[in-house]
Parts: structure tokens; sequence; C-alpha cells
């Protein structure tokens, strides 16, 4: 496969000799560039005293907007999350009861250790939660103004009372 890959690209290369002209032949040259087209384009929305675009302080926020974004940083915060420990799992020295054990000593408490459970607890459910709620929408179910806010709320609802349920473990 990669030879045949390989003898294609030089092929496509060589594309470029006369014997392959007859592939050019109802090409379009192109008459401007892309940096000449986008300078046409922002000229002319100068000229014109257009925005330069719609900015996020021109939205109303609401509560569907807000938890999509909440999503996506919920679901990149724990990616992450997960792939530091991973990473920290394989290249630091000791096993996991050596760790829990250093965590153990540093006694920070009860209000910083509920805080940080909450800080795990809260994203993991509300990433579990409003991905149902995903689910759903592409089943075609829910997409009603009402049903959003409704079903938003819920998501909402169900993740704080899951994450304090957590949190008195």
């Amino acid at each position: 496969m990669a030879l045949l890959l390989r003898t294609l690209g030089r092929q496509s290369v060589c594309l470029s000799k006369p014997q392959y002209s007859v592939l050019y032949r109802h090409v379009a040259p192109m008459g401007s560039t892309a940096k000449e087209e986008m300078n046409k384009f922002w000229d002319k929305n100068s000229r014109l005293n257009r925005p330069m675009s719609p900015h996020v302080t021109i939205y109303k926020w609401s509560v569907p907007m807000m938890m999509s974004i909440t999503h996506r940083g919920t679901g990149i915060g724990l990616s992450g999350a997960i792939s530091a420990f991973a990473v920290a799992a394989l290249v630091l020295p000791g096993s996991y009861p050596y760790y829990l054990d250093l965590i153990h000593s540093l006694s920070i408490g009860p209000f910083l250790t509920g805080l940080a459970k909450f800080g795990i607890a809260f994203p993991v459910s509300y990433h579990t939660y409003n991905g149902i709620r995903h689910l759903g929408w592409d089943m075609g179910k829910g997409f009603k103004i009402p049903e959003v806010y409704r079903t938003g709320y819920t998501v909402i609802g169900l993740s704080v009372i899951t994450s304090i349920a957590l949190l008195m473990i």
C-alpha cells in the first residue's frame, strides 16, 4: 500500500509535464490570491461602516447557551484531568497507596476535602447528565424551547444533587 501511494505521489508531482496537460485543459486560472480577496472584503466592509463581526457582548445570555459552554468546558477539563492522571501514573515513581497516604498526611481539613470532592463530582455528573440530554436530542426529542429550558434546569438540579450525594460519601 505504501509503495502504491508513493508511486502515485511521485506521478502527481510530475503532472506539469506536457504529456499530462490534458488534465489541466478545463481548469480556469485564478484571478487573484486569497490575500487580495481578503483585503477586498475588509476594504468593502470598512467603506460601508460594517461592524467587524457579531461579538459575544451583543447576545443575551441564556441557560442553553451557558449549558453548552459548560458542557464543552467540562468535557475538555475531564479529558485533560484523565490524561494528566494517566501520564502521572505512568511516569511518577511509587504506587497509588503511596500518593494516597501523601494526600492524607497533608491534613487539609474537611472543608477543602469536600470542595475537592465537589470539584471532581460536579463536572463528571454534569457532563454525564448533559450527555444524556444530548442523546435525547440526537433522537429528535426535546427541541421545543420550553423543553430545552426544562431539561436544562433538570440537568443542573440533578448534577448538584448527585454532586452533594457523592460529597457525603
